[in-house]
């Protein structure tokens, strides 16, 4: 199982949002590439990015910190926040990152899964999905949609997506633990690379979900940034 460390971009600075709320965000460093490095050095196999002001507002404002994140580590990159057109996923794959997630976009629509996926090929296409109480969030988890989040993985795997990013925004920031159910059936019930998110808050969080028959990878965010957890002792 790959460990993705976490950075969340906003206006070029490396944040944390609690639940993703914009008013309650914790600034981190004004240098993202350097952050990208300490992450790499300390032992992570692949780096989660995610351009929240893209997220939010569907504007690709922080490129600039993507590239210089992608020309100082040699671990790949994903990237996704705001990736809802052809040329946004394009630039993004200019910018040096390996892997586009789409979010908002692939909720609204599988046809565009398919047509990155034809144009990029699966591998660089991730679809993620964010839900609470089993239910699709989109729109920086403004807006909740009618789909459940297993039925979106399932369709978006059968449009082409190489991956599938599955994030329970209840335990998001939390440091409450994984919603380890959900992922599990989500698992059972796909065949392309599943990467868990959301709540992983200790050692124990990590051995559970590394026991997960086929899991791909998780993804770590704060409990990293508050020192709770240690890349160097998940090693």
């Amino acid at each position: 199982m790959l460990l993705f460390p976490a950075i969340d971009l906003m206006s070029g600075e490396v944040v944390r949002l609690r639940q993703g709320k914009a008013d309650q965000k914790t600034v981190y460093s004004t240098d993202p590439a350097a952050f990208a490095q300490r992450w790499e050095a300390e032992g992570g196999d692949y780096l989660h990015v995610v351009d929240l002001d893209a997220a939010f507002t569907g504007e690709q404002r922080n490129l600039d910190s993507v590239r210089a994140i992608c020309a100082a580590v040699k671990f790949p990159v994903e990237l996704g926040g705001g990736i809802r057109n052809l040329e946004a996923a394009q630039r993004a794959i200019d910018a040096g990152v390996s892997r586009v997630i789409v979010g908002t976009r692939a909720a609204e629509s599988l046809a565009f899964v398919s047509e990155l996926a034809a144009k990029l090929g699966s591998a660089r296409v991730a679809v993620g999905i964010d839900a609470k109480n089993g239910k699709v969030s989109v729109k920086g988890w403004t807006e909740e949609s009618a789909l459940t989040a297993l039925d979106l993985a399932q369709r978006a795997q059968e449009a082409g997506a190489g991956t599938i990013i599955y994030t329970d925004i209840a335990t998001d920031g939390m440091l409450a633990g994984p919603n380890f159910a959900e992922t599990e059936k989500m698992l059972h019930a796909l065949k392309c690379q599943l990467i868990a998110s959301g709540g992983v808050s200790s050692v124990e969080d990590v051995r559970r979900l590394r026991q997960m028959p086929g899991l791909y990878g998780c993804i770590i965010g704060k409990a990293l940034y508050d020192g709770k957890l240690h890349l160097r002792d998940l090693r």
